[in-house]
C-alpha cells in the first residue's frame, strides 16, 4: 500500500514540472528574469504612442474689425488679420516649413471688359466681353513668394494669387474670339487701380503658433461682405483652411441722408422742399436791401 502510494506521487510529479515549465515558457523575457523593458524599447513605446494621439494642424483667423466704415473722406486703411495654429509642430516650426496665406476677397459680380478701336478718327469700344462672378477685389498676403511654397497646380486649385483667380466668361453670351486677351486685360486693369494686389511676406509669425496679416484696403474698395480666407501648408502640402466674414459699408452724414431719401422717399422731398424754402426766405432776410 505504502509502494502504490509512492508510485503514484511520482507519477504526479512529472506532471506538475510540465505544467510549471509550460507557464515559464509562456511569460515574457521581462517577467521571467525580473528586468524591466529597456530605455529604447520605452521611448520607442512612447513615440509611437504620441504619434497615434497627435491630432492634425488647424488654423484659426481673427479680424481686428468686423465692419469698414467708407465716409467721403475715406483714403483707404490697413486691415491686420490676426491667426493662429492649432498644435503647431515645434521642430516644423524652427525649420521655417509652415507658410501660411490670407486672402481677402470682395464680393462677385458680371464684370465686362471692353476694347477701344480708333474709328475714323474716335476712339470707339468695338468689342467686349463679360466674365461671371468675378471677385471685385482680390487681396492676398503671405509668407513669402507664392511659387516657394507649394505647386503651380496648388496654387491654380486654390485660387491663390492674382494671376490664379477663376475669370469665367457668361455662357449667353458669344465669346470674343481673343478671350485670353480680355482676360489679361480685366486682370491688369484691376492691378492698375489696386483692387487686385498681392503682399509676400505679408503674414509674419509673432510666436510659435500665431501670426499677423497685414493687408492694404484701397480706397475704391467696393461696398459689401467681403471674405477672408486662410490657407495652411506644411513642406508645402495643404494641412488646414478657415474664412471669416467682413463687412465694408457707407457710413456718415452723406449715407444717412442717401439711406434716408431710398427708404423714405416722401418724406425726404418734402423736407428738400421745406429746406428750400426756408434757406431762400433767410437769404431774402440777410440780403435784404433797405
Amino acid at each position: 500500500m505504502t509502494r502504490l502510494a509512492i508510485l503514484q506521487r511520482r507519477g504526479r510529479a512529472p506532471a506538475i514540472a510540465l505544467l510549471v515549465s509550460v507557464l515559464l515558457y509562456a511569460m515574457p523575457a521581462g517577467a521571467q528574469t525580473g528586468v524591466p523593458p529597456d530605455d529604447a524599447t520605452r521611448d520607442a513605446a512612447a513615440a509611437n504612442a504620441a504619434e497615434q494621439a497627435r491630432i492634425p494642424e488647424r488654423i484659426e483667423i481673427g479680424l481686428s474689425t468686423e465692419i469698414i466704415p467708407v465716409t467721403s473722406n475715406f483714403t483707404g486703411q490697413s486691415l491686420t488679420i490676426f491667426g493662429a495654429i492649432d498644435n503647431a509642430d515645434p521642430l516644423v516650426h524652427r525649420q521655417g516649413r509652415y507658410d501660411i496665406f490670407v486672402i481677402l476677397e470682395g464680393p462677385q459680380a458680371d464684370l465686362v471688359a471692353r476694347r477701344k478701336e480708333r474709328v475714323f478718327g474716335i476712339w470707339m469700344n468695338v468689342e467686349s466681353q463679360t466674365f461671371d462672378n468675378t471677385p471685385q477685389s482680390y487681396l492676398v498676403a503671405s509668407t513669402r513668394l507664392a511659387r516657394d511654397i507649394t505647386s503651380l497646380d496648388t496654387l491654380a486649385r486654390l485660387s491663390l494669387g492674382v494671376g490664379q483667380i477663376r475669370i469665367t466668361p457668361d455662357a449667353e453670351r458669344p465669346r470674343a474670339s481673343d478671350l485670353e486677351t480680355f482676360i489679361a486685360a480685366l486682370r491688369r486693369l484691376k492691378v492698375d487701380s489696386g483692387l487686385y494686389r498681392e503682399f509676400p511676406g505679408g503674414v509674419q509669425f509673432i510666436s510659435q503658433s500665431l501670426f499677423r496679416a497685414e493687408l492694404a484696403l484701397p480706397a475704391n474698395v467696393p461696398l459689401g461682405a467681403h471674405r477672408a480666407r486662410a490657407y495652411l501648408f506644411r513642406n508645402g502640402a495643404l494641412v488646414g483652411q478657415t474664412d471669416d466674414t467682413l463687412r465694408i459699408a457707407k457710413a456718415g452724414f452723406e449715407f444717412a441722408v442717401s439711406d434716408f431719401a431710398r427708404r423714405q422717399s416722401l418724406a425726404y422731398g418734402i423736407g428738400a422742399v421745406v429746406l428750400a424754402l426756408v434757406i431762400g426766405w433767410l437769404g431774402r432776410v440777410i440780403f435784404r436791401r433797405d
